[in-house]
């Protein structure tokens, strides 16, 4: 079994966790994920890899059910059940040129190493963050450090500007020339980014990590429709290109299964 080493709240109900897993940080590269199980009756929890730290993976994590609710309950030197990884095909890192990277909510700990890939790489990067509340945006600091511009907003202003993030980004794209537009976070944010930047011819990527449940393409929930094709986002992806992504079949789809998930299972929440 593989032990934790740190587990500490960043926000409400959103944990940093670093947890030993030796055979991981050699074979990972940004844009990867890795399985999850606190004990042997927990769920399957899809968990992008944050960073990596000697022989340690750092995980950041909602709590929104029993199963993260549990991962949360651990405290260092406790055991975790299982993890699986890397899994998944690595972000395409190289030199674009100027880009925009989005976060939204937990995404914004997603798209956090593929950041720092890109700026290693030689890239501007102009960073955006959103979340509901000042009290919930994460990584300001570290982003800030590892970009070039840093717009922040949130649903009730309490930080940053008032709005979505394709307020500022709408304002970046009618500025300058933009080469590649990153975007992470709830499906519904990813729709309006894609569909603000196809009206700008702007190449677009979104990660479908937020509709994975099994993660090795056995349970089908993540399927998803691109470029009139069926694709799996855990083994598939989870990066696709924007432009191709049927937002609305994907987004009816998640509303169903929430739906039936909750009918079968009355006193659970969804992970």
């Amino acid at each position: 079994m593989h032990k934790v080493l740190k587990n500490q709240p960043l926000a409400e109900k959103i944990f940093r966790m670093e947890v030993e897993a030796p055979l991981i940080p050699p074979n990972y590269r940004p844009g990867q994920f890795i399985i999850i199980m606190a004990d042997s009756r927990s769920e399957r929890i899809p968990l992008t890899i944050v960073e990596t730290k000697g022989n340690a993976v750092i995980l950041i994590y909602q709590v929104v059910g029993r199963s993260t609710e549990k991962l949360s309950s651990l405290k260092a030197g406790d055991p975790v059940y299982g993890i699986v990884g890397p899994l998944g095909h690595a972000s395409e890192i190289k030199k674009f040129g100027k880009v925009v990277c989005i976060g939204g909510g937990v995404g914004t700990a997603v798209i956090y190493p593929e950041i720092r890939a890109l700026k290693d790489a030689g890239n501007h990067i102009t960073s955006i963050i959103g979340s509901r509340s000042g009290d919930l945006l994460i990584l300001k600091k570290e982003i800030a450090g590892i970009s070039d511009e840093l717009f922040l907003t949130t649903d009730d202003g309490s930080q940053g500007e008032k709005g979505l993030v394709t307020m500022p980004l709408e304002k970046i794209l009618i500025k300058e020339k933009t080469d590649l537009v990153i975007a992470i976070g709830p499906v519904i944010m990813m729709k309006a980014v894609s569909g603000l930047t196809k009206r700008y011819s702007v190449k677009t990527i979104v990660s479908l990590n937020p509709i994975m449940v099994d993660g090795t393409g056995m349970c089908g929930a993540c399927r998803v429709i691109v470029d009139n094709q069926t694709k799996f986002a855990c083994v598939d992806g989870p990066e696709f290109d924007a432009h191709l992504v049927d937002f609305d079949n994907l987004l009816l789809r998640s509303r169903q299964y929430q739906k039936q998930e909750k009918e079968a299972h009355p006193c659970r929440k969804i992970n």
